[in-house]
């Protein structure tokens, strides 16, 4: 099924400036001011909060291109279903453009791909584009997978308005592809990004797009109506489809055939990974430093009326030699600034559904002054591989063992008595009513402050694994909005809704201990950074 279209005669890099024809904005200065200040204001937020933020947009500014929004332009979605009813919504309603990244799209979504049937019908200008990962969208075929259920599209409307492309690690390549089992070979790196683009606003999740995800699979889901953030990402996936597959429809059992097009910004990474990875580099290293990055400055917000900043953080690190990701330095910085003395009494809520961060970020979060923090991951009975066939049912009691780790880490650090861990739970996976958990984020409150100034949304799982193998988007927020905080409170209160408390004592009881099999289980993770 894969395929390479014509022979390249040439290297088919392209530089960022010349592959996106955007007009760049004019800095825009922070109005933040600096702690000793002791600038005040007439309304708006406490003047010492204010103060407090700018030792973190410093050095962010330094870390990742970043856009000045009003805090009124982001919208945060709360349940599955909103998410699904508002994405077909605005699929509905598009006009110009529809570009969705994600993992895969489940290989039986037929009510979503009508959905995008009827606006392409409906409006003979919209144009599709969907990335998606090549190991995980052909992973059935040539039984139905996301793949053939995608390429139907190209065969109604045509390659010019519609294009599938299916991303590729360079870590999978010659006899460990041919050799490694299909449902473990995507432990080598995965197109992981969720970008649901629809002409000038965005949502970004965690969430891929199937029916888990859409009814009873808890996620977080923060719509940007802001054309250049908007923007800024389109070109991000638009970059990334250029270093991926093209589906074709094809005749074969299969339906469809991957091609790799000999316009592409490099050479396949299944010919040579080496080069495939510095032609890479070159494209992508331009579009994520904040030197170089093409911004756009569509948005009409009165400057004035600018109270947001918004950080575009990605972790391309299998892309990237020397490794220049953005996103693991920007939550290192946020988290290494909370270890200041002023911000004692400021707090965090961190949250992961697959419970195994980084030991690198385990270690800042333990050592910031922050104090009434909570951490919230997936009980066993929440987590999507409860109950699953073979090896990887044993990966809840993996996770459960991890857990268990951090809050004795916990218990021995200065945290003890001011960090705890909830399980979050509602039903039991596989049964009536039973939900899974699969939010990840980060929000932190300043010292006097009710509600978050400063949030993290994204694909991120934060594990080993993202910042090493698979390619992740994430939104970074830094508000003075009130509004805005406020509902980013309600966000991090809401979740925490079915979320317990779980102490030393409750992992040492009998029903919580974990045998031998999950030693095997912790090998998986470790292998494969924290998810299948």
């Amino acid at each position: 099924m894969l395929a390479r279209s014509t022979s390249r005669c040439c290297t088919k890099l392209r530089a960022p400036a010349s592959r996106f024809s955007l007009r760049v904005a004019r800095p825009q200065c922070r109005q933040f001011s600096s702690p000793s200040s002791g600038a005040s204001h007439s309304s708006g937020p406490n003047p010492s909060s204010a103060g407090l933020l700018a030792p973190f947009t410093s050095e962010l500014d330094k870390i990742a291109p970043s856009f000045r929004i009003n805090g009124s332009q982001v919208r945060v979605l709360q349940t599955p279903t909103e998410f699904y009813e508002t994405l077909k919504d605005k699929i509905r309603k598009a006009e110009k453009r529809i570009f969705l990244s994600t993992l895969y799209i489940g290989k039986s979504e037929k009510e979503l791909i009508a959905t995008l049937q009827e606006a392409l019908r409906a409006k003979p200008d919209l144009k599709l584009s969907i990335l998606t990962d090549a190991l995980r969208g052909t992973r059935e075929a040539p039984n139905p997978s996301c793949a053939s259920l995608l390429a139907p599209l190209i065969s109604e409307f045509g390659s010019d308005r519609v294009e599938i492309r299916m991303y590729h690690t360079p870590n999978l390549t010659g006899l460990r592809k041919k050799h490694i089992p299909k449902r473990i070979n995507e432990g080598w790196g995965l197109q992981h990004m969720k970008l649901y683009g629809i002409d000038d606003e965005i949502i970004l999740s965690g969430a891929n797009l199937s029916s888990d995800y859409f009814s009873d699979r808890q996620d977080r889901y923060h719509v940007y109506s802001s054309r250049d953030i908007t923007e800024y990402f389109s070109n991000l996936q638009t970059a990334v489809s250029s270093l991926s597959f093209l589906v074709k429809p094809s005749s074969d059992p299969s339906g469809f055939k991957l091609v790799w097009p000999e316009d592409n910004s490099a050479i396949s990474p299944l010919e040579n990974p080496n080069k495939f990875v510095a032609e890479s580099t070159a494209l992508l290293s331009g579009l994520i430093s904040p030197k170089t990055a093409p911004r756009t400055a569509l948005d009409d917000t009165p400057a004035e009326k600018r109270d947001t900043s918004v950080y575009m953080l990605a972790q391309f690190s299998q892309l990237l030699s020397p490794d220049t990701s953005t996103e693991l330095p920007a939550v290192s910085h946020v988290l290494r600034t909370l270890a200041a003395p002023e911000y004692a009494n400021s707090s965090w809520t961190f949250t992961a559904g697959y419970f195994n961060p980084a030991p690198s970020l385990t270690k800042l979060l333990l050592g910031t002054a922050s104090t009434n923090n909570v951490v919230i991951t997936a009980s066993p009975f929440a987590n999507g591989f409860y109950k699953s066939p073979g090896v990887s049912g044993l990966l809840p009691d993996a996770y459960t063992l991890l857990a268990r780790r951090f809050v004795r880490a916990v218990h021995e650090s200065k945290h003890r008595g001011t960090t705890v861990l909830k399980e979050w739970r509602k039903g039991t996976v596989g049964e009536p009513g039973g939900w899974t958990y699969h939010a990840k984020g980060l929000w932190v409150t300043m010292p006097k402050n009710e509600n978050p100034s400063i949030s993290l949304i994204g694909s991120s799982n934060y594990t080993k694994r993202s910042y090493s193998l698979d390619l992740e988007a994430n939104a970074l927020i830094v508000t003075e909005n009130e509004d805005l905080k406020k509902r980013l409170g309600e966000e991090q209160r809401w979740l925490q809704d079915n979320a317990t408390v779980v102490t030393r004592e409750d992992f040492a009881k009998t029903e919580r201990r974990v045998g031998l099999k999950v030693r095997i289980a912790m090998m998986i993770v470790q292998l494969v950074g924290g998810a299948l």
